[in-house]
């Protein structure tokens, strides 16, 4: 099978890098081991979405599209300091209508898939397994586990921070941990958040609250091992009340609405993101620290610069 580009990797930033490239005569493979599906509730994976981010998926014709009850805009930030130090970031005074958006990942990856099977320029192969790479002068294939063999002019690995394709690249990554876990819940708030997101700079970690729609909250509380280990085993009441607690009771009572999830930190640099025929975007590229949820912004900007 012949193809212009393979991507391997179908999550945000593959399938927008494939999307951005619609109105191109170029023919695109998107190879993914499994369809998004729809959370029955809420994501646990929630992004702040940068007015770049948004742009860039308003041109891609994507953004009119979202669930915009399901968005909630930032108009204020406040950083607190673990002395006492106190930041103010307002939409108004950055002469911003928002800071960002703050939604699920979900959201945005169903509509992305969605225009892609509408798209004539592009091949969704899913389930899909790589196996093995081959780079030959002029051109780049890449084995299915089923056997198909996939020719292209560029390969595009954009499959996340244990990236196959840069493994199999034989490119070297520098990873450093944090020694922190980021320990992730949503909640629903007693009283209104008004579009502020929060930021504390504690002993036990950094705890970041982003407001969601519909007058809920998505917590972030990146904490060393040991104290998000704790963080885990704590019953529901306890976690809320610790939650609550730390920061300041801005929002009142706190109630779970989505299980809790913990997942390592850590700082990872690769030594090259592109090299002949091949090329790396996303979390297979680079990955940070999440802070306050902007990491999908950077993968966001890769597949617009590489389109």
């Amino acid at each position: 099978m012949k193809f212009d580009i393979v991507i391997v990797g179908g999550g945000l930033a593959g399938a927008a890098l494939a999307v951005a490239l619609r109105r191109s005569s170029l023919q695109i493979a998107v190879l993914e081991h499994a369809v998004p599906s729809r959370p029955q509730d809420w994501d646990q994976r929630i992004y702040a979405y940068s007015p770049a981010s948004a742009a860039f998926l308003s041109a891609l014709g994507v953004w009119s599209h979202l669930d915009q009850s399901r968005l909630e805009p930032v108009a204020e930030m406040l950083i607190y300091g673990d002395a006492n130090g106190e930041l103010r970031f307002s939409a108004h005074d950055c002469g911003l209508a928002e800071l960002a958006w703050i939604g699920e990942s979900s959201l945005v990856h169903l509509e992305l898939w969605e225009s892609l099977k509408r798209q004539h320029n592009v091949t969704l192969l899913c389930p899909a397994v790589p196996v093995a790479l081959l780079q030959e002068e002029g051109r780049v294939a890449v084995t299915l586990e089923d056997g198909r063999i996939l020719s292209a002019a560029l390969a595009v690995g954009a499959d996340g921070r244990d990236s196959w394709l840069r493994r199999a690249a034989g490119i070297e990554v520098q990873t450093t941990p944090y020694d922190e876990m980021g320990v992730v819940a949503n909640f629903r708030c007693e009283r209104p958040h008004r579009g502020t997101a929060f930021q504390w700079f504690r002993e036990d970690g950094v705890l970041a609250w982003l407001p969601l729609a519909h007058g809920m909250m998505s917590m972030v509380w990146s904490a060393p091992d040991a104290i998000a280990g704790e963080l885990m085993k704590l019953d529901d009441d306890t976690f809320c009340a610790r939650v609550m607690e730390a920061g300041g009771q801005r929002l009142g009572v706190l109630e779970l609405a989505t299980p809790r999830a913990a997942f390592p930190l850590r700082l990872m640099r690769v030594a090259e993101v592109v090299r002949p025929r091949l090329a790396l975007i996303g979390d297979a590229a680079h990955a940070i620290h999440p802070l306050s949820g902007h990491g999908i912004n950077l993968g966001f900007q890769d597949a617009k610069v590489l389109a």
